[in-house]
Order: structure tokens, then sequence, then C-alpha cells
């Protein structure tokens, strides 16, 4: 069986997973627990065992086999890696997406190694864990593929500071596959003799469990939600009822190693353990500042010497972050340099235990934008967060307006935020995170006298964004905009004077940490923000009219009697995207197109039955040049799996799953029948998700011509 090496960076989820108190609890009675830890298992101060973040992505481990399509009957847990950021509450909603990141060939006989991460939310919106899993595939190896590096963790060479001693039943399988792990392997003798064992075995992860318990006992105990960081690598099998033992070595402060052994054979079953906790210390920090923290993260914030950036950057760096603080040290119309505003900022949070840098580059030319990133990524090695804040004033009317000072603004707003936002996407791409925030303004919004060079750099950031949010959409990067009012250098002429000492910047902080936290849920908004009061703005589309038949052009005098209805906003609707915004014109001239709710399928007509037809609806003159193959994965009770190959202006259809289509055409069986009998509008579909493209989504956009029924 062949891996599917196309599935790498492909995202997986989002995955829900509701859950009640009950299901740490079987969790932890699954991993050994009982009397002696009756903080796991009583519902009355519940507390969840760390390790109880694995039984939430069962779903996502399958969907990650399944994506590789690695041989199941070889199928082992290889490694596990779960950083915690906060405590798992004792109940709610869990949504988990990632990505399937890498796959590595160990050679034929020694297989393959697949590997995802996933990061799971509370539906309170904290981020609670990452999980990064290594599966060993067993008979996949032999592709020819990279190795992949080389990791160890050394075992002091003494006895152990701590040792646990456990006993699971041989009957311990059959619980924990409860919480949701129930492959075959664990619990059918036959499948177990097929994958070279002679009985059903532990499951890895149950041995996992027992040792997460183990070293909270010893080291931060009745405080599981102490525990920072919890890794392992699954060396041996172990069968049910055999004693184990797991052995911990302090090396830190906060941490420690570990491996569990067989007790009989002293093999050992769980390898090259890791543990990080907090200390009393920390934890209280953490509490202090509440949900969001930036510990870990690395902020780029331009124009942070004064004002608003500066206000960005001194609780970022106080909620943990490191900042890089950009500014030119220019006048407010941009003219001159000076490095104290950015080297007293700097000062400022070093004073405050902070860690920070300083940056004099210029965002108006490309180089400035990238030595600005470069420098963060120098420093700490990557760039999580950036906030496109700086900017200058040389307001004129239009009349007034030379075209040097119209090009001055552009270059600091517009330029400067794409001179510095590319370099910072590529490197956010790479890490598949990243917050984005652009600073537009009332002024680009609405419009204000004496401002168009201002006016229209603000409103192209918001054009800016809204590209990026539809290509950052599955690198796990949001991109957000907001529209400040505050008293800072650049409004202290414009903003009366009692207004402007009520206008503190400190006020617009709070949704800007937000959108550049993990919590932030959306992508491609604007948000205005002063004071303290806080809304949205939004492009919305009123319903419109059809004027005409569609094939002759209406004239002026039709336009004026509908314009009432033109010019309607009510109910106005918001688009995610250009394509979207075509489907009211595309349904408007489409007599038979129907709500979103009515899709059901044409009664005298089956799926099966047109693609039994496909090759008589082929049109081989639209076929020319056109060398593809379109996957149909069609879902429901009449559904099935269809392919056809398009080549040399020739169409054969088969039904299965090709190994490697261009296109991947997916659908639900009465969807699919209403599009293909004229009742769905293929675009509707697309953009209520209805119809959804894998692949190469332009050809997907030859189908229509391709055949014709």
């Amino acid at each position: 069986m062949t891996l599917n090496l196309n599935a790498i960076g492909k995202k997986i989820g989002p995955l829900v997973k509701e859950y009640t108190w009950k299901d740490p609890v079987l969790y932890a009675l699954g991993v050994g627990a009982g009397f002696d830890d009756l903080e796991y298992v009583w519902e009355d101060g519940l507390k969840v065992i760390p390790s109880f973040s694995i039984a939430s992505i069962f779903d996502f481990l399958a969907e990650t086999a399944i994506k590789a399509e690695v041989d199941l009957s070889g199928i082992l847990h290889g490694e596990q890696d779960i950083i915690f950021h906060n405590p798992i509450p004792p109940e709610g909603t869990l949504t988990t997406e990632g990505r399937l990141t890498d796959i590595y060939d160990k050679g034929k006989d020694k297989g393959a190694i697949v590997i995802a991460e996933a990061n799971t939310f509370h539906l309170n919106g904290q981020k609670l864990y990452t999980n990064i899993f290594k599966l060993f595939c067993r008979k996949d190896g032999g592709f020819g593929g990279d190795p992949g590096p080389k990791e160890t963790i050394k075992i002091p060479d003494r006895e152990p500071d701590y040792t646990e001693n456990a006993v699971p039943t041989k009957n311990q399988p059959l619980l924990y596959r409860l919480s949701g792990d129930i492959f075959a392997l664990h619990i059918d003798t036959e499948y177990a003799k097929q994958s070279g064992f002679e009985r059903p075995i532990m499951h890895g992860l149950c041995t996992h469990g027992y040792a997460c318990r183990a070293v909270i006992k010893h080291l931060f105990p009745g405080n599981p939600e102490r525990m920072n960081r919890f890794r392992v690598r699954f060396s041996k099998t172990v069968y049910p009822g055999t004693p184990i033992k797991t052995q911990i070595w302090k090396t830190g402060e906060n941490e420690a190693v570990f491996r569990t052994i067989n007790a009989e054979t002293q093999d050992v079953i769980l390898d090259l353990g890791k543990v990080e906790w907090l200390s009393s210390g920390e934890q209280a920090r953490r509490k202090k500042l509440g949900d969001i923290n930036f510990d870990g993260k690395v902020a780029v914030i331009t124009g942070a010497g004064a004002g608003l950036g500066k206000a960005y950057a001194l609780e970022l760096s106080r909620r943990g972050a490191k900042v890089l603080i950009n500014d030119l040290g220019g006048a407010p119309d941009g003219t001159g340099s000076s490095s104290s505003a950015a080297d007293l900022a700097v000062k400022e949070i070093k004073n405050t235990g902070g860690e920070a840098s300083a940056s004099y580059d210029s965002v108006a030319t490309p180089e400035g934008g990238r030595a600005v990133i470069d420098k963060a990524v120098k420093l700490w090695g990557r760039v999580d967060i950036l906030i496109n804040n700086a900017g200058i004033l040389r307001d004129r009317t239009l009349a007034k307006m030379e075209p040097d000072t119209w090009k001055s603004v552009m270059d600091v707003h517009l330029n400067g935020a794409f001179h510095v936002t590319k370099p910072a996407y590529v490197k956010m791409k790479e890490q598949g995170y990243g917050r984005i925030v652009f600073t537009t303004s009332a002024a680009g919004l609405y419009g204000n006298f004496g401002q168009s060079n201002y006016s229209s750099a603000k409103m192209g950031l918001i054009g800016l964004m809204n590209s990026i949010k539809i290509e950052g959409e599955n690198a796990g990067i949001k991109v957000n905009t907001i529209a400040p009012i505050a008293g800072t250098r650049l409004t202290r002429e414009v903003i009366p004077p009692d207004l402007f000492e009520k206008l503190k910047p400190e006020f617009v902080v709070p949704i800007v940490l937000y959108l550049c936290s993990e919590l932030c849920p959306v992508s491609g908004n604007v948000y205005n923000a002063g004071m303290g009061y806080f809304n949205r703005a939004a492009v919305v589309t009123g319903p419109g009219a059809v004027i005409g038949d569609g094939q002759t052009p209406p004239t002026p005098e039709e336009i004026a009697l509908k314009m009432a209805s033109i010019k309607s906003m009510d109910p106005p609707k918001e688009y995610f995207n250009a394509t979207s915004a075509l489907s009211p014109m595309l349904d408007a001239f489409n007599p038979e197109s129907i709500d979103a709710g009515e899709t059901a399928g044409c009664p005298e007509i089956t799926v099966a039955a047109i693609f039994e037809k496909m090759p008589d609806a082929f049109q081989p003159d639209a076929a020319k040049g056109v060398d593809a193959i379109f996957q149909y994965t069609i879902s429901g009770p009449n559904g099935g799996e269809w392919y056809s190959v398009i080549s040399k202006e020739n169409c054969t259809v088969d039904q299965g799953k090709h190994e490697n289509p261009t296109t991947t055409i997916k659908m639900n069986d009465d969807d699919f029948l209403a599009l293909m009998g004229g009742k769905l509008n293929p675009m509707t579909a697309y953009t209520s998700g209805k119809l959804k493209i894998e692949g190469d989504i332009i050809k997907s956009q030859l189908i229509d011509k391709l055949f014709k029924f």
C-alpha cells in the first residue's frame, strides 16, 4: 500500500466533541484511577487528568491515518507530545483542528512515520492544548522519502528519584476503549494475531495515562492543572495484566524525565518521557493575568515608540510576549528620524521585566519592511503577531493635493503595511499560525474633509485584509482591522482638548490584544474602538432587483423606475469573498433556483444513472487541450465514488476512487441531483458549502462545458 504524500499540509478538522463530567471520570478509571485518586473520579470538585486530552482527539488520529492512507494492520502509536495552555474544564464542547505535517521514510523493513499536529479549544474560547503525535506505520516504509530528524532525551545514569508501581487488570483495554480508542488490536484476538501479537495488547495511550498520573503524584501532587508539557515515545507493547513501573528523574526546578517499564521483563514500554510543569509563582501570575496571555509569542508593532503602538507593546509584554518596537522616530508628517522613541519604549518594557528590542527601519520601503521582520526572526526565531500601526498625516484638500503628498501617505500606510506584512505572512504560514492587525480609520470607512490621501490608504488596507483572510484561512492565520479613535500626537491638532483627554490609547488596547490572541475566532472583520465603546463595521449588500430578462440590457428609464428597490438595504447581507457576492446575480436569472434549504433531488433520476450517462454527455470539442481526472465523492444513501478521466478529447467514467485525481468534487446525493437537474446553481452550491472542491479548483470550472446532459 502506498502512502498518500499529497496529504502533507492538508487541514484536518474542525472536529467537535461534546463531553460531560462522566467522560473524564470514565477516562480516569480506564487509566487505573480509583479511591486513591478521588479528585479524578468524583464529580464533587472534579479535576481532569491532563492526558484526557488524548481522548478528545481519537477522531483526529483516525482522520490522519485515513488521509495518509496507511496500512491499518501495521499502525502503532509512535510518539506523543502535548503542550498544555490552560487547565481542562470537567465538561463542555471541544473543537480540534490541525494538519498532517510530515511523512518520513525509515526504510522498507523499518516502516514510516506520519506526524500531525492538532490544537484544541474549549467552547469558552480558551486554547486548552496542542497535540503533536507520530504514527509508526510498520508496513509503509521504503518509498524513498526523507528519514526525518533524530531526536533524543537523555535518561540520567542513576537511580530514579521516584518510582510508581501499577498493575493494570487483564480487562483494562475493555474499559479504556470506552473513551473512544476502539481499534480492534486491543480487543479482537484474530486481528491481534494478524498484526503479529498472540492476543490483544494494552493501548499505548492507556499506559500513557498511567504514567501521567504517576508524574503528577510525585512531582506536583493534587495539581494536574500545573502540567505544561507531557511528551513520550511508545517503545514496546505490553499485554493487559502485566505489572508496570514508572521511573522518574528530576532534571530541573520544573522539569523531569521518565520512562515506564515492564516490571517482569524490564523492557522499556514508554521511553524518553519528558514532563514540564508550572511553578506555583508562574501559576499565580497566569491566574492574575486572566485567560489571555502571550507566553512564548513574538509580536512586531510598527509605529510603537509612542501612542497606540506603545500602549499595545506594554500590555503585550506584560502578558508574556517578546516585543519588537519598530519606530522611525519622525515627526507626525513623516519627516526626520530618531532612535529615541523606540529606545525609550524598549527601556520601559525592560524595566518591568519584559523582553523587547528596537527597530528603526522605515516601513515605507520593501527593504525596510523585510528588515523589521528579519530582526524579529533573528532574535527570537518566529513572528506570531504583527500590528501595523505606523502612520503619518499630510492633510490637503483634493484641489491642493500634490503627487508627492499623496505618495508619502500611501507609502507609509498602505505600502508600508504590505512591506511588513508580506515577510511576516510568509513566516506565519511556515509556522501554521499568525495574527495580523491592520489600522484603518473612520476617515477611510466614511470619508473626511482634506484627507483624500489618508482616507484612500486606510480603505485600501481593508481590501488588503479581505484578500489575506482568504489566503491565510487554511494556514492558521487570522487578520482583522481596527479603526481606533484615540488621543495621540497624530490627532492632537484635530480633536478638541477636552475630548482628547478622554480618548486614552489604553481604551483601544483590549480589543487589539483580543484580536492578537489565540482565543480570537474571527478573521476579516473591522472594529471601531474608542473610550470603551466598540462596534463592528462591515461592507454589506442589499437584495437588489431584477430588471429585464437578462438577454437585453434595460434602459436608464427602467433603472429610474426601479431605483427604490435597487438602493434598498433591507435586508442587508455580508459576503466572505468576491465569488460568493456573485451568487445573487446568478440566482436571479436562474428561474429554477431554490432556497438554501430546498435541495431535494430529482426522483426520476439516480446518482448512478448520471454517471452511467456521463460518457454520452461528454463534449469532445470543449475538451481540446484538457488533461484532467475528476473524482466525484457523493455522500448519502444513494451516493458513492466515481471518477472521469479526460485525455486527448476522450472521456472514460469508472466507479471507485482514483489514486491521483486532479480535482475532487464532494456533495451529498440530494444536492448533486438538484445540481444536475438545474435546481441548484453551482456557484450557490459552492459558496453555501453544499459543493466542496479539492485540488485544482480552476479545472472544476470546465465540468459545466465538458458535459451537457
